[in-house]
């Protein structure tokens, strides 16, 4: 069971680095633990300070030399020259104590802020980790516990095994056309294997399931940063699915990883879309652009150019959302990304689909309905910690073929998180293993 003793090895490792934190800070959640960020504040002006004290000394050294060299000149007595040389020396070798005082100091001060920076590293993956697996207990309880009582209710494997198995899938939004599919590979394997005990299948189960995510591993769940110039990304989806509060936890994100971000409104039509994106530049300390009732491409291009002469980092492009008339949101898209290739070349970087976990297969619609519509790069999943349903995730990889690139696991800026598909593994079975 190659897959399957992986999963469970992840599985384990996940475990370890979450108990491991909590051990060391005596906690029972890793939300108790404050993240070291003062504590590197404070590192960071300490070695600037030393810094600053090591040139005052240096600057202080030299006057000094200078005034006895010339109390050298004018006094001619051997006694005081001797004195003057003496002096002199005993405050080099002081000087040279104290520079390798500092020395060390500094090192020591280093260190200190590299074993914060790893202690910071270290927490926040265990936080990661833990928000995976606060954020799928519902679809946990759901799909796991009920697959765990089918092994209980049935000793073999039967037909009445297999409706119910099919049911709890097609519950978990694993998607009709993906559970079809999957059965069929499932009772072949059980064939070929001779498999009856239903204790091992489920082992079988998870195996088949991710054997759904790792093919065609050429998806690729990482943002493609420009080499030089804004990285421009894109974000589509239908109204009311989180894009724009998305947006927002995106900025968020990339501001405390030191990068400067702006944000434009292309959703130029739509009631207070416009103002809405604006409050939240504001909240999140990003640059913004926006204007209301006008031609969306102009907007962009306009806020594309203000984006270059602030030598932004990521520019983040809001669109309008209106999919019942697919032809005119084509065309729209269409001008969007020729205005946006025109002046950034191989702009848009991402273009963004934003899905509620919460519509189930509706999901799925929307992200085939723009596929057809414009070049889809990665998925983001909102309200999935809202929802029993999160074998969306595979759905979304084997009926359209696009990675889950961004997964929100709450309400809070911070829980917009980089799809891990190691944390997502651990969330979902962590209960089985």
């Amino acid at each position: 069971m190659g897959l399957f003793d992986k999963l469970k090895s992840i599985i384990s490792k996940k475990e370890k680095v979450v108990e491991e934190v909590k051990e060391e800070f005596d906690v029972t959640s890793i939300d108790e633990i404050e993240l070291p960020h003062e504590e590197e504040t404070e590192v960071e002006e300490t070695i600037s300070d030393e810094v600053s004290e090591t040139f005052e000394a240096e600057e202080s050294s030299n006057i000094e030399e200078l005034e006895n060299d010339g109390d050298e000149l004018i006094e001619e007595d051997a006694e005081i020259e001797e004195t003057s040389e003496d002096t002199e020396k005993e405050e080099i070798e002081a000087d040279e104590e104290k520079e390798d005082d500092e020395e060390s100091e500094e090192d020591d001060n280093w260190a200190e802020f590299i074993a914060s920076q790893e202690k910071k590293k270290k927490i926040e993956e265990a936080a990661s980790i833990e928000l995976y697996d606060k954020g799928l207990e519902k679809t946990r309880k759901e799909f796991v516990s009920k697959l765990s009582m089918l092994g209980v209710k049935y000793t073999k494997v039967s037909e009445d095994y297999y409706e119910e198995l099919e049911e709890i899938l097609i519950n978990a939004d694993v998607g009709v056309n993906t559970v079809m599919s999957f059965m069929d590979r499932l009772r072949d394997r059980v064939k070929s294997e001779k498999i009856t005990d239903t204790t091992y299948l489920n082992e079988v189960i998870v195996d088949e399931l991710f054997i759904i995510y790792v093919e065609n591993e050429s998806l690729s769940d990482k943002i493609k940063i420009a080499e030089s110039g804004p990285t421009v990304i894109l974000m589509v989806g239908v109204n009311g699915v989180g894009k724009t509060t998305t947006i927002a936890k995106l900025a968020h994100k990339y501001i405390n990883e030191g990068k400067s971000v702006m944000m434009i409104a292309g959703d130029t039509f739509r009631a207070g879309a416009v103002k809405q994106l604006e409050e939240w530049s504001v909240r999140t300390g990003a640059l913004f652009y926006g204007k209301e009732n006008t031609d969306p491409a102009g907007v962009i291009f306009d806020g594309l150019v203000k984006a270059k002469e602030a030598n932004v980092d990521i520019v983040l492009i809001d669109t309008a959302g209106r999919l019942q008339n697919k032809v005119n949101l084509m065309k729209e898209l269409e001008k969007v990304n020729k205005v946006i290739g025109r002046h950034i070349p191989n702009a848009p970087h991402e273009t963004l689909l934003v899905i509620d976990a919460t519509t189930g297969q509706n999901g799925i619609s929307q992200a085939k309905a723009f596929k057809e519509i414009t070049d889809i790069t990665g998925i983001v999943l909102t309200k999935l910690d809202g929802t029993a349903k999160g074998g969306i995730v595979l759905a979304i990889k084997d009926e359209v073929n696009l990675p889950v690139k961004f997964i929100g696991l709450g309400e809070s800026m911070t829980d917009l998180k980089t799809f891990d598909i190691e944390n997502y593994i651990y969330g979902l079975f962590k209960d089985m293993m």
